[in-house]
């Protein structure tokens, strides 16, 4: 009997001997808004993460201070974090809307290569219905029948980008 259980306990730590703790590649970021105030929030701005060759576009809400997370694919070759848009139209230029993903300090920790940025007002001297406008997170909320037993449609459309002319 007492051979019984020291034999499981030692598959059983075998077993457990073999399990590896999770591997997930995490990038850590924070955007930041150039003509904003000192305590403006940050929060709610989309960024999105595109990899070389992977399909699936990963998506990551930014906190109050601008900082944001997001899981990166494990097969990830040449990746680049991207500003999407916020709760308000924001505007941004090419080089700072973009920024290459890069290895960070620690182990499975990845950062961008340079800083992400954005404006909430048209820059001067700039024609801003040339393109330039980022975006509005707004969700589009259709009404839908109570009796369906639907979520609300904002819940299916999570991200709809306005598109407005200042």
């Amino acid at each position: 009997m007492a051979t019984l259980q020291v034999i499981t306990v030692l598959l059983l730590a075998f077993a457990l001997a073999q399990i590896q703790p999770s591997t997930s590649q995490t990038l850590q970021g924070k955007v930041s808004c150039v003509d904003c105030t000192l305590n403006y929030p940050l929060s709610d701005v989309k960024v999105s993460v595109k990899c070389d060759g992977v399909r699936k576009l990963v998506m990551a809400t930014t906190e109050n201070d601008g900082s944001f997370k997001a899981n990166l694919p494990s097969d990830k070759k040449n990746c680049f974090a991207k500003v999407l848009g916020g709760p308000v139209q924001l505007y941004a230029s090419g080089k700072e809307q973009i920024s290459q993903i890069i290895k960070g300090k620690e182990y499975n920790r990845y950062t961008i290569s340079t800083p992400l940025s954005f404006r909430t007002s048209c820059p001067q001297r700039t024609n801003c219905k040339s393109g330039k406008q980022v975006g509005s997170s707004k969700t589009v909320d259709l009404p839908l029948p109570p009796e369906w037993g639907l979520a609300p449609s904002s819940y299916y459309v999570p991200f709809f980008p306005i598109i407005g002319i200042p």
